[in-house]
């Protein structure tokens, strides 16, 4: 999801590592209501004076100072970011140093993705003493992107134009142990776990990062590639890359049986 001629930021773990300062907190969410959390004192778990510790996972310096902006005045919200990072490495150092209840994870990242960040996530998430829970956090509201992280053990999804004061409330179900969704991608997820027509797992598609994901979707519904580097913020030799591993993982030969296997998958 990186914008074009933006940096990537240093992770930043609160109250640990010093803060580099990489974030502005006069920002607002990218697609987030201006609404904001504006909270009465009994919402969002906070009527008892509890905090959930939480880490910002996102490529898009701007987007993450927003949500700091919006949920993370403590007092008002009972949300205490702890910790940002904006790839997947630095996700898990993060993660490792902090050991946040939630973590605010975006789907698209440099290094692997969301679910990359998951995979190697997953003793913290099944520790009995303090697990660490993860909320998906994304622009994206494609059914192969909602049914990979929760397969990879997240907790719940929701789009960037949640509200503040719902953002709030479903990081405290999740820290709780609850699901939580947007409205209608709850029932990709039901869709997905309730067929008994197709395999609950795509092994093929696994294999596959998520900006290889990306780039076979643009492929298959027959952009070139100059267009889909313009459309992705990447050049025209980094697409190439990515459809010569996608060819090589899926062993296919071209861009043709590339666009039938996509198709057979309901990708296009």
């Amino acid at each position: 999801m990186t914008g074009p001629g933006e940096g990537r930021p240093e992770a930043t773990a609160r109250g640990g590592a010093r803060d580099d300062g990489g974030a502005d907190t006069e920002g607002r969410a990218e697609e987030m209501s201006s609404d904001g959390a504006q909270q009465d004192g009994t919402g969002g778990g906070t009527a008892e004076g509890r905090t959930v510790r939480v880490v910002l996972v996102d490529d898009h310096r701007m987007f993450r100072t927003g949500v700091q902006a919006e949920i993370g005045e403590t007092e008002r919200t009972g949300v205490e970011v702890v910790g940002e990072a904006a790839d997947v490495d630095q996700a898990l150092t993060v993660i490792t140093a902090t050991r946040p209840e939630v973590v605010l994870l975006d789907v698209h990242l440099p290094g692997g993705g969301g679910v990359e960040v998951l995979r190697r996530s997953a003793a913290m998430m099944t520790d009995t003493e303090r697990p660490v829970r993860f909320l998906a956090l994304s622009v994206s509201d494609a059914a192969e992107d909602v049914i990979g992280v929760i397969r990879g053990g997240a907790r719940g999804y929701v789009t960037k134009t949640i509200t503040g004061t719902d953002l709030v409330n479903a990081v405290f179900r999740v820290a709780d142990g609850d699901a939580v969704f947007s409205p209608r991608l709850a029932g990709f997820v039901l869709d997905a776990f309730a067929s008994t027509d197709a395999p609950p797992i795509d092994e093929d598609l696994d294999r596959l990062t998520q900006r290889e994901r990306e780039v076979l979707r643009l492929i298959a519904r027959g952009y070139a590639y100059k267009e889909i580097a313009k459309q992705l913020f990447i050049s025209v030799k980094t697409v190439e890359s990515h459809v010569s591993a996608v060819l090589r993982k899926l062993q296919l030969s071209n861009r043709h049986e590339l666009t039938r296997w996509a198709a057979a998958r309901r990708l296009v």
